[in-house]
């Protein structure tokens, strides 16, 4: 059996190297790397029926059973799947839960058909816990510049323009508020959090001077930061985007209007703005207790009117009332109210070409 076995795991994340993943699917499901594919030994019924043999019998009568069960056509069509996999990435590694017999018996049926490849020296748990001790330190010393401004601001689009900058939100896929949710689902927290840990690792290998991130709060949608990381985030200084309101609107609309119908319509075709006005109705419902019964009254009507004159003229401008409406008597008074409260020092307030400015001018 070949012997062939890594713990270099930071040059893994910094060369985004391919991974395999023979875990069982309902394993991968809970959490993986970014850059892994699931490629299973065993399928979850059989990894099913090998843990209760394994329960009742001991390792040797498992390891018989998985054999059994994963033969001929089946082990062939599995250690096909995993070649093929490295003909397309000819530097992909591969990794089991431990780094135990899964992942060794995958590389030695590989070895059997003569393709060579690494596995990870303890597999997912050891990379695993790798990737959190180095968030954790990696934060312990690193200045962070955070981006606040109302909501609208254009945060997230300067946040894209900047090398030294994470995308809290992108990861997440979740835009932080009770309208931020996307089509697609949120990762689940241990996706986030490995994805994270690779762009953690991957920024200090690139030598900035400051970590620069959005003003978030502990959770983004379903998904929370934990708190080593975000007590680290608080401790650094906090730059305010001044964005006119006019302009606020025209960004909130584009992004939650035009874009979000845009892709609704890509994913349900004729039905896509009705669900997409059912979400949107849903999201003012969420925050009906907090904005009081008359201004949820009043949004309601606004966006049933300018949903309404969609559906007749394919206009959309119509909701930029709603839209303008809800930032300046929603989320401007919370947001000024959270600010008001909040113990990160401020330590500049301007546009975005001089907040860009000011953020570059400390990497010098």
């Amino acid at each position: 059996m070949s012997a062939e076995l890594t713990d270099d795991f930071r040059s893994i994340v910094l060369e985004n190297r391919p991974l395999i993943d023979v875990r069982a699917p309902v394993e991968f499901e809970k959490g993986a790397f970014p850059t892994s594919v699931n490629l299973p030994l065993m399928d979850d019924e059989e990894r099913r029926l090998v843990g209760i043999c394994y329960k009742e019998k001991g390792n040797e009568a498992a390891v018989k059973l998985g054999h059994s069960l994963v033969k001929d056509e089946v082990k062939r069509e599995r250690v096909e799947a995993w070649k093929a996999f490295i003909e397309a990435h000819k530097d992909a590694y591969l990794y089991c839960f431990r780094g135990g017999q899964r992942s060794a018996i995958s590389q030695q049926w590989l070895e059997e058909t003569g393709v060579d490849i690494t596995r990870l020296k303890g597999g997912y748990k050891a990379f695993r816990n790798y990737l959190t001790q180095a968030s954790e330190e990696i934060m312990s010393r690193t200045n962070t510049l955070i981006i606040g401004g109302r909501t609208g601001s254009g945060k997230t689009l300067l946040i894209h323009k900047l090398d030294n900058a994470i995308d809290l939100e992108g990861l997440a896929n979740h835009r932080g508020s009770s309208f931020g949710r996307f089509i697609s689902p949120q990762p689940t927290q241990i996706n986030f959090e490995d994805a994270l840990a690779y762009k953690f690792i991957q920024f200090e290998a690139q030598g900035h001077k400051n970590l620069v991130i959005e003003h978030e709060s502990r959770n983004i949608g379903r998904i929370h930061i934990g708190p080593e990381i975000y007590d680290n985030f608080e401790k650094g200084q906090l730059i305010i985007l001044e964005t006119p309101l006019d302009l606020r609107t025209e960004i909130t609309f584009e992004e939650y209007v035009e874009i979000a119908l845009q892709n609704y319509n890509e994913s349900f075709g004729e039905e896509g703005p009705q669900k997409w006005a059912d979400d949107i109705i849903g999201a003012l419902s969420r925050i009906k207790k907090r904005l009081g019964s008359e201004r949820h009254i009043k949004l309601q009507k606004i966006f049933d009117d300018a949903f309404r004159e969609q559906l007749e003229s394919g206009s959309l401008e119509g909701h930029k009332g709603w839209v303008e409406l809800l930032l300046s008597e929603y989320y401007d008074p919370m947001y000024d109210y959270q600010i008001e409260k909040s113990a990160i020092p401020i330590v500049f307030r301007g546009n975005a070409q001089e907040v860009l400015d000011f953020i570059k001018s400390k990497e010098a």
